[in-house]
């Protein structure tokens, strides 16, 4: 088969942060290759390089045999490279029809032949499956028609190589097979895809090939029916084991939190909880490993009271959760480190006082006896000495925290979740893109936290802060509880085979 795009020898550093290393890639004609690695893994920022949305450190592009230079998007589709980013690039005031041929080439100027548009648009979408309604707006279609629109938009400006960056994240268990069929039609059409997912089952069932990344460096291609979900999650998470800085607790307090048969949306494979029993004990440390979109994220919301469960039960401190409501697990001294701490963890236009002292508005220290008058000077004063103790770097505790360092505003966050002392801290991707100094404190204060006595539930998609940092470990596969392991003498073996759903 021919050789549609060689990659050779990429390299993207950010500051000293390398982002990708040396990595070599290749597409060949009429092939699904998916790229497969954790978050973080570097796979999004290939992707952008080959897209021109970023330039490489080092190394070269090919395409067609052809040493190209990808400085813009514009180039990437001039190419016929086209892609589908996991967040849609679509104008929502505008209709299906207008979305696809907007940027155009063949649309400049004053006069836009629509009826040949449209003609064109329609016989690409019979071709190729790609059921769409031209004249909807785009507030009005599903997801899944919201990405068959940005589908048909790459094949539209000639699209020969399509990326799909997570195309089924946001899609149900119907929508994923009807893409899948669309693949398959492009395929046998000899256009060529990169399939970006980190779902085992999904790559094993629609890939050609398959090319592993962890930390940003290649690990290996692999032809998908020379390799198993096993495999693969071995090659994701690596298998060497270095030590946890950290002691492991061997026998916890009594359980702060238990979850007995918890159904949410259990339909759904990426998207729902499955029968999960579980149970997080006065200081210790359990931490969720699996691989991302296996229902972490909604036991997240279930455990702070987001969402309540469609069956089983919740016992939080001895006593059956009745009503799930956000506040009343802040009343039982839940606290949360949010997945997102920008859209989920802090106000951005807020001070970093007032985002330290959110949960404490009503607190007598803060305001008076009617909660009409908020003590600003006690508040100041209190944020000046967390700036203090949790080191917040920042100009003045008065800064909107939208200004500050990722590392800064988890600090922020840190220093309103954990000075209270809670019974349980859930931790969601606690360190997801920081820096190393800025991980280690993280841990440090988690770690003081739990032998405080607080319960933590960490939920994580790197492995290696899982083995840091969990006492127990327990493993989620498609909504479900595959396993339970010791923290302290994991086996990597089975927890990868648990991972891959075994």
């Amino acid at each position: 088969m021919e050789e549609i795009l060689r990659m050779e020898h990429i390299t993207k550093k950010f500051g000293e942060f390398y982002a990708n290393k040396d990595v070599n890639f290749s597409v060949l004609r009429g092939e699904v290759h998916t790229l497969l690695g954790e978050n973080g893994a570097g796979k999004s920022t290939l992707m952008n390089i080959l897209f021109g949305l970023y330039q490489p450190t080092g190394g070269s592009i090919f395409f067609h045999g052809k040493q190209v230079a990808i400085d813009s998007p514009a180039t990437a589709v001039k190419l016929g490279i086209g892609m589908v980013h996991q967040h849609f690039m679509l104008v929502e005031a505008m209709t299906v029809f207008e979305n696809i041929i907007l940027g155009d080439k063949r649309t400049k100027g004053v006069f836009i032949d629509k009826a040949a548009r449209r003609k064109e648009i329609m016989e690409l979408s019979e071709r190729y499956g790609l059921d769409v309604e031209l004249d909807k707006p785009i507030t009005e279609i599903a997801v899944g028609a919201q990405q068959r629109v940005e589908i048909l938009k790459a094949l539209y400006r000639g699209a020969e190589l399509l990326v799909l960056d997570e195309p089924t994240a946001a899609l149900t268990d119907i929508e994923v097979e009807g893409l899948f069929r669309i693949m398959k039609k492009l395929t046998g059409e000899d256009k060529s895809i990169i399939f970006i997912s980190h779902k085992m089952r999904e790559v094993l069932h629609i890939s050609d090939r398959i090319t592993i990344l962890r930390a940003g460096e290649t690990v290996r291609t692999l032809q998908r029916e020379e390799t198993s979900g096993e495999e693969l999650a071995n090659l994701m998470i690596g298998r060497e084991l270095t030590p946890s800085h950290y002691s492991k607790v061997q026998e916890p307090g009594k359980p702060v939190i238990v979850l007995h048969a918890v159904d949410y949306h259990k339909q759904s494979k990426h998207n729902g909880l499955n029968g999960v029993s579980l149970q997080v004990g006065k200081g210790e440390i359990l931490g969720i490993a699996g691989v991302d979109g296996n229902g972490q994220s909604q036991l997240a919301q279930l455990v702070t009271g987001v969402i309540a469960p469609e069956g089983g039960t919740v016992d939080l401190k001895d006593s059956r959760v009745a009503t799930f409501s956000p506040n009343g697990f802040i009343q039982e001294n839940v606290s949360h480190i949010p997945e997102d701490r920008n859209k989920m963890g802090l106000v951005g236009n807020m001070s970093v006082m007032d985002n330290i002292v959110l949960k404490e508005t009503d607190d007598p220290k803060f305001s008076d006896a009617k909660g009409w008058h908020l003590k600003k000077r006690s508040m100041r004063t209190y944020a000046e000495q967390m700036q203090q103790k949790y080191d917040i770097r920042c100009q003045s505790v008065m800064q909107e925290s939208r200004n500050l360092s990722g590392g800064n505003q988890q600090k922020v966050i840190l220093a309103r979740e954990l000075e209270n002392d809670p019974d349980l801290l859930v931790a969601v991707h606690p360190t997801r893109g920081l820096d190393i100094g800025a991980t280690r404190f993280v841990h440090d204060t988690m770690i003081a936290a739990r032998d405080r006595g607080c319960g933590v539930l960490l939920i994580s998609a790197d492995f290696d802060e899982i083995l840091e940092m969990s006492d127990r470990i327990i493993v989620m596969f498609e909504g479900a509880v595959m396993g339970e392991f010791s923290g302290s003498k994991p086996p990597i073996d089975q927890i990868s085979l648990a991972m891959a759903g075994k």
